[in-house]
């Protein structure tokens, strides 16, 4: 049995490491945009936002850790086809799809870009990816390099940036057409860009090896730190969350069209730090970026061994997940938003499901047909989203689904999966009992 590590040192590590994990791309280039456009209503606005890209990864995570040890163990109570499904669906979008060509992405426009103009997005690609390639490569370690050595850094830059932003606002908040709710709504959608309660699922199983690999290996033991890294966690993203949709608010940007979510960022970052502050930003850009990167081509590793059963070596999912994602990160940011956009309003949605299912009524309903059944009621709720993105949704689904409870606030999916669940566990039961 190895030695345990110090609680309070595996709790700072972890929690250090969990926080940098999910804050990648779209955590620092998605806050800016949603107080820029919330205005006087940002309080609102990061309410949202903590729901979808703070409490419900903070769930995610904590539901594993209580059922298990890992992303099958969640899914234990669905057939193993969904299993597979719901997990290769995840694994996509917060791997080579769409997460980490945007670490990739984003690290360029507002890191490198800037500063070196004459580096071409393909050649910083490739070092970007190289050096994501190297630092993931031995699975063993990957907590220890984020959480020791890369997130005090990551949270150095953040936080110069938001106290000075705070300290010294730009500009006064202004008003704004978005009400309470209308600031809530958009920010709870933008949320789901951050993919971090898709992560969340995948991470568990990294963070509660890594505590099992520190001495800890009771259920309690892992449960107990697993609650109070996430914390840790969590503390650091609601401050930062908060102190970046503060600077959208109070920022004197003026767009011309479109707002590109990037040039938002390095805009405020140089209003408030001066010429230093385009290098500040790169900084806690590339490393936001490279931390959140290393993870999820870990994850994407053990999910390629995993799925083949030892075919595929965690070493050589790594290089295959490296190369997609190089060849995909050469996209603009704005681009690969847009099209992660259909896939997550999706996806989303299904993972919050079972999340919450497993959580609440694992102890207590044994059986599968209750928790399939929520599942494919949200997903078929989760599929008009969709189709009205691509406008071919015809008008009465368009009304249906727009006559739901909660559907202002994109929950429109949750009651009625609760009351499939509810009805098909209780028939279930009765059924039994004959």
């Amino acid at each position: 049995m190895s030695k345990k590590e110090h609680k309070l040192v595996t709790v700072i590590t972890v929690g250090f490491a969990l926080f940098a994990m999910f804050f990648g791309a779209g955590n620092l280039i998605l806050p800016p945009y949603i107080g820029l456009l919330s205005g006087s209503e940002w309080a609102m606005a990061l309410v949202g936002f903590f729901v979808t890209a703070i409490l419900a990864p903070f769930v995610g995570v904590l539901t594993v850790a209580r059922v298990g040890t890992g992303f099958s163990d969640l899914m234990a109570k669905f057939p193993m086809w969904l299993t597979v499904a719901i997990h290769f669906l995840v694994i996509l979008c917060i791997g080579p799809l769409v997460a980490i060509p945007r670490t990739g992405a984003t690290t360029y426009e507002v890191g490198v870009r800037p500063l070196f103009p004459e580096i071409s997005n393909v050649v910083f690609a490739v070092i970007f990816f190289a050096v994501v390639l190297v630092l993931s490569i031995s699975k063993s370690r990957i907590v220890d390099v984020i959480g020791k050595y890369l997130t005090p850094v990551l949270l150095l830059f953040l936080v110069l940036l938001v106290c000075c932003g705070i300290l010294f606002p730009i500009n006064e908040v202004e008003p704004t057409s978005f009400t309470g709710v209308d600031a809530f709504v958009f920010s709870f959608k933008e949320g789901y860009q951050t993919l971090d309660v898709l992560a969340s699922v995948i991470f568990a199983g990294i963070i509660i090896s890594a505590i099992t690999n520190k001495g800890y290996t009771t259920h309690h033991e892992r449960m107990r730190l697993a609650i109070w890294s996430g914390v840790v966690s969590t503390l650091c993203l609601l401050f930062i969350y908060g102190g970046l949709i503060y600077l959208g608010a109070t920022t004197d940007y003026v767009a011309e069209g479109q707002v590109a979510r990037t040039q938002l960022l390095l805009h405020i970052s140089h209003t408030v730090l001066g010429r230093y502050g385009t290098i500040v930003i790169a900084c806690a850009i590339a490393f936001a970026c490279l931390t959140t990167a290393i993870a999820l081509t870990s994850a994407m590793g053990s999910f390629a061994q995993q799925l083949t059963k030892g075919w595929i070596s965690y070493k050589v999912g790594v290089v295959i997940c490296t190369l997609i994602s190089l060849v995909l990160s050469i996209n603009e940011v704005d681009a690969i938003i847009k099209y992660a956009g259909n896939i997550l309003l999706f996806i989303y949605p299904i993972v919050f499901t079972v999340i919450l299912y497993v959580l609440f009524f694992n102890k207590y309903v044994n059986d599968r047909v209750p928790y399939l059944l929520s599942v494919i009621t949200t997903a078929l709720i989760s599929s008009v989203a969709v189709l009205q993105n691509f406008g071919v949704c015809p008008e009465w689904l368009s009304q249906m689904k727009a006559s739901i409870p909660l559907s202002s606030y994109s929950l429109e999916w949750l009651l009625p999966s609760f009351v499939v669940f509810v009805v098909s566990a209780f028939i279930v039961n009765s059924l039994r009992k004959r």
